[in-house]
């Protein structure tokens, strides 16, 4: 037996957009919900967001849902981080919080919104650990708690099952999203033997899915790695460019301060100049612009002028 990678955007999709005891199994694992708040319940929901203004991009998630009490969950599979990536999951949670209720409704209607994000790679290198929740709290008194918008990201590559044997769940599941994939040759039983990350297991069998739909999900693989090697090559010019720029604006301004600030400028400058590089190999590559975009942080006003 072959199976896909439930990483990639097509199976994703698949597992957890299609099957409702799934997505809700995998919230109530991953979730910081209180004792008696389990998700019993669940209602699919528009993934596209639109937002007001005009001028920006549709805001694409994986997964949208509510349950029967009306907190909406969001469920995103980051392959790649950007600096950008967290602006957006505020903008989408706060977007759904805001849709939930129309002009002159009260405000109690409002229910919390959870954005859960999955993410395949490292952006916290100085925290040990993988689980980093978001919440409004009294910066004195951090038991004062003002609800509606909860986020948490997950970092795939900081996990190792052996350190977290207490959560069962949340281990299973973060089992299955990283030891399950093409050069999956046997199953592990612990996770064959939970019903719900089974039919996960089996919801991502090569013979699953159509030819049509193999060959998107090679396609994206595709886009991962181009994508990949375009933002490590930026990170390494930008990185150059800036230091050498602002050595030399800092040998200009003379010694210590003027060194750092033209260090400082540089890079920055650098790093702009970079991902208006990637736009640039991105279009060749034949790309739309709104993936563009939303890969570098660009308007696509900018793209456009590329």
């Amino acid at each position: 037996m072959r199976y896909l990678n439930p990483k990639a955007d097509l199976t994703f999709k698949h597992v957890f957009g299609e099957h409702p005891d799934l997505v809700m199994s995998l919230l109530n694992a991953l979730l910081p919900l209180a004792p008696g708040e389990d998700i019993t319940d669940i209602e699919y929901l528009p993934s596209e967001m639109v937002p007001e203004n005009p001028l920006r991009k549709n805001s694409i998630v994986d997964v949208r849902c509510k349950d029967k009490v009306g907190r909406q969950f969001i469920v995103e599979m980051q392959m790649i981080w950007s600096p950008e990536f967290k602006q957006r999951v505020l903008f989408n949670a706060s977007k759904a919080y805001a849709r939930q209720i129309d002009c002159g409704e009260n405000y109690h209607l409002l229910q919390p919104v959870y954005s859960l994000n999955i993410v395949n790679d490292i952006f916290e290198p100085e925290l040990e650990g993988y689980y980093h929740h978001y919440r409004l709290v009294h910066v004195e008194n951090s038991d004062k708690v003002i609800d509606g918008l909860q986020l948490i990201f997950v970092e795939l590559p900081k996990f190792h099952p052996h350190n977290y044997s207490e959560k069962k769940m949340q281990v299973l599941w973060l089992r299955y999203l990283t030891e399950i994939n093409e050069k999956t040759v046997e199953v592990p039983e612990e996770l064959l033997a939970n019903p719900e990350v089974k039919k996960a297991v089996k919801a991502v069998e090569e013979s699953a899915f159509t030819p049509a739909q193999l060959l998107g999900y090679e396609k994206f693989w595709d886009i991962i790695s181009v994508e990949k090697t375009l933002y490590y090559s930026a990170e390494q010019k930008g990185m150059k460019r800036g230091m050498e720029k602002g050595m030399e604006e800092g040998m200009e301004k003379g010694m210590e301060k003027g060194m750092e600030e033209g260090m400082e400028k540089g890079m920055e400058k650098g790093k702009a100049e970079e991902k208006q590089q990637i736009a640039r190999n991105m279009k060749s590559f034949g790309l739309a612009p709104e993936a563009i975009a939303k890969m570098t942080g660009l308007s696509l006003e900018e793209i456009n002028r590329l």
